[in-house]
């Protein structure tokens, strides 16, 4: 009787959380298209006697787990193609040195990743640095190849974390900085980038990544072809389809496949709050790393950089590089940084699933 009642409450908990997040959805616009499915599939879920999350009784969200996320990832890779179709590299290409921002801005998965790894096995550790890139696809694809235990908390946290990007993001680029830097004026010269280099780029970089990254081929391969899809130009309609279409319907899939992963008894254990309290850590440390790379590279440079344009460099495109902007404009009404702060987000967006290529290929073939 007792272990009943525990169980009923876990599910009522779960169920509020569940309520929690349809509210964020709807009246804060939290990532709506992912979090109000979340949280309503939690509610399904949740209620006792529900096997609508069990695929072995034919539930559909189970089915749906199953086949978009532990079989062939069909979700996190679909989704890939209408982010790659709504990216414009133009920013990026225009001024290449912003991918070394894009780069350092994924310091903080390691730092974090070697904390967690004094109080969870390295695969788990892993999968939870992975948070910092704030990139959920990515951490889908890395929590599941590692075979982490703790796949939903770490898939959930890294999504709420993605939606507070506005919160977070601020108070860690204030910290960081004074406001003399984040007065730092940039003036942006736009230089035209032709057609036929905006078509090669993707090409090149899914070249480079299945060399340096081969576990990052999928990921990489589907956001550059999304893009593709962008830049060719014959292929408009599929363009604003995968954009205005597959991405949002596959956000809202993903949304219910998530849902069966936040089963009371499962998801409420002690190691969630760690996990939790290491995501928050890796999302700062990222921020800041971006940041702290920026103000060293200042040391070296005559034209001195604003090193807000450092805290973009994560994957949370574009909430990331609006925050940056309106950080670096709150100092100084002349600051003018979205430029900038757009080519350093699509290079963090690349960065991030290459990091996660990375750890799938250093440490994957030893744990999975």
């Amino acid at each position: 009787m007792g272990i009943m009642n525990t169980e009923l409450i876990y599910q009522i908990i779960m169920i509020v959380v569940g309520c929690i997040l349809i509210y964020l959805a709807i009246k804060k616009e939290m990532e709506p298209t992912l979090l109000l499915p979340m949280g309503f599939g939690a509610i399904l879920v949740n209620l006792p006697g529900s096997t609508i999350g069990d695929a072995a009784a034919h539930g559909l969200l189970g089915w749906l787990m199953d086949v978009g996320i532990n079989g062939a990832e069909a979700f996190p890779l679909l989704l890939f193609i209408g982010i790659g179709a709504m990216i414009d590299f133009g920013p990026l290409l225009s001024k290449p040195w912003l991918i070394f921002i894009g780069a350092a801005g994924q310091g903080g998965i390691f730092l974090s990743m070697m904390l967690a790894s004094f109080f969870f096995p390295l695969n788990d550790a892993a999968s939870i640095g992975i948070i910092g890139a704030a990139d959920g696809p990515t951490a889908i694809l890395v929590s599941t190849r590692l075979n982490s235990q703790f796949f939903a908390p770490i898939l959930i946290v890294a999504y709420c974390y993605m939606a507070l990007v506005p919160i977070i993001q601020p108070v860690v680029l204030k910290v960081t900085t004074t406001k003399k830097e984040r007065c730092i004026k940039m003036h942006y010269k736009p230089s035209s980038v032709s057609k036929t280099t905006r078509i090669i780029f993707p090409i090149v970089v899914t070249l480079v990544s299945g060399l340096l990254a081969p576990d990052s081929v999928a990921l990489v391969g589907m956001l550059m072809f999304g893009n593709l899809i962008r830049e060719c130009g014959v292929l408009g309609s599929l363009q604003r389809a995968a954009q205005d279409i597959l991405s949002p319907t596959i956000s809202l899939l993903l949304g219910l496949a998530i849902a069966p992963t936040m089963s009371g008894p499962e998801l409420l254990q002690p190691e969630t709050l760690m996990i939790i309290c290491f995501g928050l850590l890796a999302f700062i440390f990222d921020t800041a790393c971006g940041v702290f790379f920026v103000k060293i590279a200042n040391l070296f440079t005559k034209e001195k950089i604003n090193p807000l344009i450092g805290g973009a460099g994560i994957s949370a495109f574009p909430m990331s590089s609006r925050v940056v902007h309106k950080v670096g404009n709150e100092a100084d009404k002349q600051v003018y940084l979205l430029p900038f702060a757009l080519g350093a987000n699509v290079s963090g967006q690349i960065a991030s699933v290459l990091a996660g290529g990375l750890i799938l290929s250093y440490f994957g073939g030893g744990l999975v």
